[in-house]
């Protein structure tokens, strides 16, 4: 197999019917909120026995195809198994978080530049003896007075790209994530506008950097107001105006594309997800890249404790199941009630 051929065949087991991703590389920052939230300390044992409970989640494979990776993760083993053997065992393929975070971009108040491309060719070369086969990338988009910024989209579709054609270059598939934040109070519309320039800057300096296309998946936000908007969007507004602006934007030859829950609560984000999968044919497979939406009643129900493993497998089983019929459109208020 070429490694054109082997990217893409990655590309579209990542994007099995059915299944989505599970997003599991929050940084230390984020899950020691978290934790915090809930009086859970967060320490490597604490955060390892909790990547434990999802990783080794019985039957999880049937509805995740994918699970992203934190560095500290990928490293750590359970039960006396790596992380990729402990995904194997489900037939779900590792990814790796690669990006180092977010920080100002001089120059232009509010908006940011992720950081991490210095090192990144060993990282790769690394994460991929270490069993990982895919990779991500997250920029951020902010919305409001003057924002974006065309300099702040161009800079953030540059890293983008390198990051893109080092992970092919590495035998890795790219998860490009451009996500445009709901902060502000901004409406449906003026979304589905950022959205729809942000996908276009990052797609015209993929090319420009020669990126496989059917070798990567993007990873992009639902069109939604602002969450400081009063303006309220039924169902089928938010799926029609997602679906416009993906086939507006995004190139036929892309492999998938998955959504992130962005803040949004686990079974708001499934209704509206199923409601974007019911739209109709799209050239790409569309499915989920969810972290707090997949993991948050999981979260919840351990509070830190293994006594609590076993029903916070059962939630998080649930939510990726509820998620695996939204793909299919086939999601209903029966499958979200059922118990868990």
């Amino acid at each position: 197999m070429t490694p054109s051929a082997e990217l893409a065949a990655t590309a579209q087991a990542l994007m099995a019917r059915g299944k989505g991703l599970l997003a599991a590389d929050e940084s230390f920052p984020t899950i020691a909120k978290r934790f915090k939230a809930l009086g859970i300390p967060s320490t490597e044992e604490t955060r390892g026995a909790y990547r434990e409970m999802l990783l080794t989640t019985p039957g999880l494979g049937d509805f995740i195809s994918g699970v992203i990776l934190f560095d500290e993760t990928i490293r750590q083993r359970f039960g006396g198994l790596t992380a990729r053997e402990t995904l194997a065992r489900q037939g779900i393929i590792p990814g790796i978080k690669v990006d180092f975070g977010t920080v100002a971009l001089p120059g232009f108040p509010g908006e940011k530049i992720t950081q991490g491309l210095d090192g990144l060719r060993e990282r790769l070369a690394e994460y991929r003896n270490l069993g990982a086969r895919f990779t991500k990338w997250r920029a951020v988009v902010a919305i409001g007075e003057g924002r974006p910024s065309h300099p702040a989209l161009a800079a953030n579709a540059r890293s983008l790209a390198l990051f893109a054609a080092l992970s092919q270059e590495a035998g890795l598939v790219p998860i490009v994530e451009p996500e445009v934040l709901m902060d502000g109070d901004h409406l449906l519309a003026r979304c589905e506008e950022v959205t729809g320039a942000t996908l276009e800057h990052v797609f015209d300096t993929l090319r420009e950097h020669r990126v496989l296309l059917s070798g990567m998946l993007l990873k992009t936000g639902m069109v939604l107001p602002g969450e400081a908007s009063a303006q309220e969007v039924s169902l089928a507004e938010v799926a029609t105006a997602t679906v416009r602006c993906l086939r507006r934007s995004v190139p036929t030859e892309v492999a998938g594309v998955v959504f992130l829950s962005g803040g949004q609560s686990g079974d708001i984000a499934t209704a509206r997800l199923d409601a974007i999968c019911r739209q109709g044919p799209v050239p790409w497979r569309m499915s989920f890249s969810f972290g707090r939406a997949l993991q948050d009643e999981a979260m919840k129900t351990w509070h830190g404790s293994s006594a609590h493993a076993t029903a916070a497998q059962a939630a998080l089983l649930h939510r990726a199941r509820c998620n695996g019929l939204a793909v299919q459109g086939k999601y209903s208020a029966e499958a979200e009630s059922a118990t868990p």
